[in-house]
Parts: C-alpha cells; structure tokens; sequence
C-alpha cells in the first residue's frame, strides 16, 4: 500500500473507528515517511534529529518516531519548502516579550489541514454547515496572509458554520441586541457557537447568564488555555454545568490543539476525554528519563501527525503533562488512547490562546 493510499484510508474512514494496533499498522510508515522527507528538505531539522536521537534510521513504534520540542518552532524557522512556495505563515499566541513559534504553510498541507479538521468536526457537528456565533471580534481574521494561533483557530472553525456573526465588538464588548436578533433567526433549529475557553466564559457566559436565553438547540466548541479559568475556580465540568443551568446548553466539546500542528485536534468526547482522530496518536513520556509511560502515569505529551508536509512538526514534544487512561477506550464509538490534559509544565510560557488575551488584557 502507498503512503497516500494510508493516509486516504486513514482520513476517510470514519474516526476515532480503528483499532490502535490497526492504526499504528496505517500511521507508523506515514511518520516514518514524513521524518525521511523534512530531513532532506530542512537542513536544520536533519541537524537537530543528529544532536537529539542519533543514529535514528527508521522507527519500528511509534514511541520510536523522533519528536524535536515545540520550542524550537521559536527559535529556528523549519520549513521544507522554499520561501516562494509559503502560502500562509501561523504563529503561536504570545504575550508582549514573548517568542512565537512560525509555522510556514504550503497550499497542500493547507489543505491536508483544512480537510482533516473537517473529518473531525463532522463527527460532532454532522454534515452540514450550521448557523455561526462566533465568540470574537471580526478584527481578528482581518489578515488573511499571516494568522495568530487565535485567528487561525477562528478561521478553521468557519468552514463548518454560515451566517457568521461575530458576538464581541474589538473593545471584548458583547453585541446584546445582535445576538437576540441571531437567535430569534436561527436559535429554534441546530446552530454552532465557537471561541477560546477563557473568552467563552467571560466575554460570553458572564455577561448572558442573566439573560434568560434558550441556546439548546446549540453546539459550543471551544478550546485554549485553562490556566485563568482554574485561577477562578472554573472547572470543565463547572463549566458545562454553569452553561446549562443559565441557558439549557449541554453540548458542549473542548478540543486540545496546538498551532504547531493545526488541523490534528483531540476532541472531547461524551466521557468527558480527549481521543486523538485516525492520523494522529500521542505518547505520555517521563519527563525525567523521556521513556514512554503506559496509561495511568502522568508525563509529558508528545503529538504526532500525518499531515505537515510543509515543515517538520509531525512529532512534537510539547509543554504539557497528560495521562492516558487506556487502549481502545471508554467511549462506546470511540476507539484509541483516550486521555486527559493535566496543565502546563512547571515554568513553561503561558500560551493558550484565551489565556494569553487574559494577560494582555490585564496588562
């Protein structure tokens, strides 16, 4: 079987559906495939794999595939393509001082990107495009050749919605009399909400909880940092709580992503976990020792995925801690290593995308 043939195979079927031991048969020769290509066509990357794993030819599990840190994206411009061919540059939220990791886009990963986040997303949402409260100012999308993490994440989301309203003014003020006159169009049948969790809660949810409205025929995505929500006492499950006690709104989904490999999120399930879709996996690693960790012990989180052609962030170490809970999951359609985000690494930089409009706001 060709890598394309796997990686269609993986993207068409429908997720969260294969077995892990099935999966890793599809996704191992993909990574290894993709760790091969960035070698060759990113001097710096081939230098950092000598330093970090030498002597790595080719992995047989895919605790062996070699991950660089996500720092890196900060410090080093890996890219796999020639400047002319980058369609669109993402960066990583940041506060003012901060490096921000670039990410550099040719159309085909673009695309690759924006087809894989809709396999996600229609597992939840279904096929068709619903009516759109996005939880943000329409300022933020205004520059369609560089994205933030945060208007990045806006745009994505946009595919899956139509009649797109923006609820917050450039001031984080919500438009009162434009979300009635939304919800009297559109809020008896399905409609979409989106925005950052910090955002959501609020520049939203405070200033609806008063209201009175009826938003169960609604769907709210949200991800980002939790780190100003935990400071409030604000859990998930106090979240989902406040939402359906103030406007009868149960469902509710998080998802955990990283602008450093966008288009590869872990959705929320019912069970209240995150699954990784069919062409991407996480390892739990020992912080300590970098061995991989088996479900049941917290580590830190590496990310693989299928889909950067463009640069090499198909195996990433990130700064957060997680455990797995299991192989083949709790969830009754879902299949894979279900897992939950414990927070952040100990002095690493705050970065999600709410939490760092948190900071610049309160600066």
């Amino acid at each position: 079987m060709s890598g394309e043939d796997r990686f269609n195979q993986l993207l068409e079927a429908p997720q969260y559906g294969f077995p892990q031991s099935q999966k890793e048969t599809l996704l191992l020769p993909l990574l290894n495939e993709l760790t091969d290509r960035h070698r060759v066509l990113c001097p710096e990357y081939k230098r950092l794999i000598s330093l970090l794993h030498p002597g790595m030819i080719q992995a047989d599990s895919l605790a062996e595939v070699p991950f660089i840190p996500v720092g890196l994206f900060k410090t080093h411009a890996l890219r796999s393509i020639p400047v002319e061919d980058v369609f669109k540059t993402l960066t990583s939220s940041g506060t003012t001082g901060q490096q921000v990791s670039q990410i550099f886009l040719d159309r085909e990963t673009a695309r690759r990107q924006t087809v894989a986040l809709g396999r996600i997303m229609s597992h939840i949402l279904g096929p068709d495009r619903l009516p759109m409260i996005v939880v943000d100012s329409s300022a933020l999308v205004r520059d369609r050749a560089r994205f933030s993490a945060r208007a990045a994440g806006v745009l994505g989301m946009m595919n899956f919605g139509r009649n797109h309203y923006y609820s917050l003014d450039e001031q984080m003020n919500l438009d009162e009399t434009g979300l009635l006159g939304f919800l009297e169009k559109f809020g008896a049948k399905p409609f979409l909400i989106f925005g950052f969790t910090f955002m959501v809660w609020q520049y939203f949810f405070e200033r609806i909880r008063g209201m009175g409205l009826d938003l169960s025929q609604g769907t709210l995505v949200h991800s980002g940092g939790w780190k100003k929500l935990q400071e409030r006492a604000v859990t998930n499950l106090e979240f989902r709580r406040s939402f359906e006690q103030a406007a009868r709104l149960t469902r509710i989904f998080n998802f955990y992503g990283m602008v450093e490999q966008v288009g590869s999120v872990y959705v929320e399930a019912e069970d209240g976990l995150l699954y990784p879709p069919n062409f991407a996996d996480i390892i739990v690693r020992d912080p300590a020792t970098m061995r991989e960790l088996p479900p049941g012990e917290p580590g830190v989180i590496q990310v693989l995925s299928a889909l950067p052609l463009s640069y090499p962030g198909h195996s990433i170490l990130t700064e957060d801690l997680g455990v797995i809970h299991s192989i083949d999951g709790s969830s009754s359609d879902r299949r894979g290593k279900p897992f939950s985000v414990l927070g952040r690494i100990p002095k690493s930089e705050l970065r999600g995308c709410s939490d760092t409009h948190a900071v610049e706001a309160a600066a």
